[in-house]
């Protein structure tokens, strides 16, 4: 396409292009506007954009049509239209090398992470405790570091809260925390969480940052692509944990970058609302500081939502690149918060911001990027480029094809139970635990079969042992910031 040392985004008003320095975009961005006005072909040119350049990229596809990346495009109608205003564009109609995910494992390769690893005060925030039902878990981890029984999946910690239930004095001085009530609810929330099929979640293998950040074959970066069209309808915080529990793993695993010239990795954090919505202040503020701090790892956050004020004002103000597409504003309430967006640019003497922002078209926005030096340059209206890949989603035929073909086929697809809590506490009862089994015939479905795993082959778990092992200095330093155990370390 165009200078890989060049983020380009389209063309202003004159036809010339309008464009942010690669290596700048670690400073992070924003893609707003009404529901309809095209931002998610702007994502999707973005993506684009990043692969091009080597840089990988994760995103959540809300609404089942950002998998159209894995498809050619088809130059015609308005994309035409549109590319012809572009000459300088290079404009290639080309399928990119995507990766699809499922937390179900139906629409894409299974997408898993351990309770031990995503910690007490992102599950707590999932199963959404209150300070007391809080504080009980806190013990109930704090117990599993002390006697090293590794909590990998919802059953695990079932099993610890019923052996904290009939033998409370190994919790010590924090007996007090857990009562029968916080156990009880506990217990219950756990319940909802497998009702509404989230227990996939949890399970080994787990995904392994490693993988994210493999190129494809050709050096593009590779675009993983989470399907999130029924999850963020149906359990929107199992989506919002799950991208914090992301981002918290991103900062801990990866090196200090300082200045480079492109980034590692691109996070688009779609319907970016629910990342806040109810959030405890302690979480959003570890978030906070999280975000502005992974920049130096060489991770860009990119955040969609429908305006502004749906974020922060803390992230707001660390927030590089800037596409405001059209907003509307019937109430008094919205005008004011038109005037505020508008007032977040850098004013451009050639035309009035606010009056702007309620004419412009479907793929038109207003873009405030960053100058050289990192100071915000000049608001302008900008045509955003078209994507070379299809605009719309993938068949059914087309997904199975795309998911056949992938590098990481039989990497994640069948789950794993190595020896963990549950195993431990059913011994030490003196019952016998129950025996993984087999996994279900390939029609049924994961949600209904998660309870039933296979049993590790030794390299499984030596490896995630190991992997495991590796990182508990850098989760320490991490939960430090998350808000987890402190001091306490993860086996």
């Amino acid at each position: 396409m165009s200078d890989s040392s060049q983020f380009v985004l389209g063309a202003d008003l004159t036809g010339q292009p309008v464009a942010q320095a690669m290596r700048l975009a670690n400073r992070h961005g924003l893609v707003a506007g009404a529901t309809g006005t095209g931002k998610t072909v702007t994502l999707q040119h973005l993506a684009e954009v990043f692969s091009d350049a080597g840089v990988a990229v994760f995103a959540a596809d809300v609404k089942g049509d950002l998998c159209g990346l894995g498809a050619v495009g088809n130059l015609q109608g308005k994309v035409a239209e549109r590319i012809a205003g572009m000459p300088w564009l290079g404009y290639r109609a080309q399928a990119y090398p995507v990766t699809l995910w499922d937390i179900h494992g139906q629409s894409g390769h299974p997408l898993r992470t351990t309770l031990s690893e995503m910690g007490p005060l992102l599950l707590g925030n999932l199963l959404e405790l209150n300070d007391s039902q809080q504080a009980a878990l806190y013990a109930a981890f704090k117990v599993a570091d002390r006697e090293g029984l590794l909590l990998l999946d919802i059953k695990d910690l079932k099993a610890l809260l019923g052996h904290l239930k009939d033998n409370p004095e190994v919790l010590g001085e924090d007996s007090a925390l857990m009562t029968s009530g916080s156990s009880q609810a506990l217990l219950r929330r756990l319940a909802t969480l497998e009702q509404q099929g989230a227990e996939a979640l949890f399970g080994e293998p787990a995904l392994q940052l490693q993988d994210i950040l493999q190129p494809a074959a050709d050096g593009r970066g590779r675009i993983h692509l989470l399907d999130a069209s029924r999850l963020v309808h149906e359990a929107p915080k199992v989506y919002a944990t799950f991208l914090l529990w992301l981002l918290a793993e991103l900062f801990e695993q990866l090196p200090e970058r300082g200045d480079a010239d492109k980034p590692v990795l691109a996070l688009f954090f779609d319907e970016a609302h629910l990342l806040f919505n109810g959030t405890p202040k302690a979480l959003q503020d570890r978030l906070e500081q999280v975000v502005r701090l992974i920049r130096s790892k060489g991770v860009g956050v990119y955040f969609v939502t429908q305006s502004p004020s749906d974020l922060p004002d803390d992230v707001l103000a660390q927030l590089g690149l800037r596409i405001q597409h059209g907003l509307r504003a019937f109430t008094a309430k919205e005008q004011k918060s038109l005037r505020a967006v508008a007032d977040g640019f850098r004013s451009n003497p050639a035309f009035d911001t606010l009056s702007v922002l309620t004419d412009l078209g479907i793929g038109e926005a207003l873009v405030g990027t960053l100058q050289d030096k990192g100071t915000p340059a000049m608001v302008q209206r900008v045509l955003i480029a078209p994507p070379q890949s299809r605009i719309g989603p993938l068949s059914e035929a087309e997904r199975a094809a795309l998911i056949a073909a992938s590098p990481l086929v039989g990497r994640y697809d069948k789950p794993i139970d190595r020896e963990s809590a549950y195993e431990i506490l059913m011994a030490r009862k003196g019952g016998a635990p129950v025996t993984p089994q087999a996994q279900a015939p390939a029609e049924e479905s994961l949600a209904d079969k998660a309870g039933e795993f296979l049993q590790s082959a030794a390299g499984q778990a030596i490896k995630s042992a190991v992997r495991q092992a590796a990182n508990q200095f850098g989760r320490q330093l991490v939960r430090g910031l998350m808000g987890s155990l402190l001091g306490s370390k993860r086996k």
